[in-house]
């Protein structure tokens, strides 16, 4: 297991976040990254999660394939990575990097409008 501080873990996030490409990042609108140690009970309440420790990153909102002109003055949505159960599977400074560019991948991927399994199918 590898720990990181919160600004090296924010760091990381936005070196991931670079690294997704721009005709996906120009599509991000009215949503924001969040990292929390870990998931909240309200979380794992609506998710339907007894034990969070292997919930890694969380959708929340509003698909981009489900806005309209309604969607307009919403609150924006969120994407939260679990800083703890992130740092719990990794063992290196790369792994870290990696695991946490493959979570974001993969709730932003929630945010297109992609289900778990359309996910998994693509590799993340």
């Amino acid at each position: 297991m590898i720990k990181v501080s919160e600004e090296e873990f924010q760091e990381l996030v936005d070196i991931a976040l670079d690294t997704i490409p721009q005709n996906f990042t120009e599509k991000l609108n009215n949503i924001v990254f969040i990292v929390e140690d870990f998931p909240s009970g309200s979380d794992l309440e609506r998710l339907d999660m007894g034990d969070g420790s292997y919930l890694l990153g969380l959708y929340s909102g509003t698909p981009y394939t489900h806005r309209s002109s309604w969607y307009s003055g919403k609150p924006p949505d969120r994407i939260i990575l679990f800083q703890r159960n992130i740092e719990r599977i990794c063992n290196t400074k790369d792994q870290l990097k990696e695991k946490i560019r493959e979570v974001m991948v993969h709730e932003i991927a929630h945010y297109f409008g992609m289900n778990e399994d359309e996910i998994r199918d693509a590799g993340y």
